[in-house]
């Protein structure tokens, strides 16, 4: 498998499963299925390939980061252009005092009310990118691996 001729194919279905998340789809999905359209778009340019589940987890892993960096360009876009930063800093001030009020923990409420906090609050979102930069790149490579199983069946058949 060469990188430059899946570059295409998984950049496109970033864009797709991007435009899809736009129009409500849960960016979990949206990552799965990014990485499954990866599969899809590649075996479409290159037709009788066999892709075994490692190079569709690998295609789904670059069709993941795409995902991921598509999705943080908009965002950041909307923050700054859009002037959307406090709409944002809002909606993770309400999913800590969520969280607060599903714990009795003090500990937990000691840092939730931490994280709302100027410094606190950087570092809350730093931990939610990072995380989703995580999940966007084994995501995308799980289905990558989905695509990459079905269609080397299908060759066998």
């Amino acid at each position: 498998m060469s990188w430059s001729d899946a570059l295409k194919p998984c950049a496109l279905a970033a864009l797709v499963a991007t435009i899809l998340m736009s129009l409500s789809l849960n960016a979990l999905v949206a990552m799965l299925i990014a990485g499954f359209l990866a599969v899809v778009f590649y075996r479409q340019q290159r037709p009788g390939i066999e892709i075994k589940p490692a190079n569709g987890a690998r295609l789904g892993a670059m069709s993941g980061l795409l995902w991921f960096a598509m999705v943080a360009i908009l965002l950041t876009v909307g923050v700054l252009v859009l002037h959307k930063g406090p709409e944002v800093q809002k909606f993770f001030r309400d999913g800590i005092d969520q969280a607060v009020l599903r714990t009795s923990d003090p500990q937990a409420v000691e840092m939730a009310n931490w994280f709302k906090t100027a410094q606190g609050l950087q570092m809350f979102m730093f931990l939610v990118i990072f995380i989703g930069f995580i999940a966007a790149i084994v995501l995308g490579a799980i289905g990558g691996a989905l695509g990459g199983t079905i269609f080397s069946r299908r060759n066998k058949s």
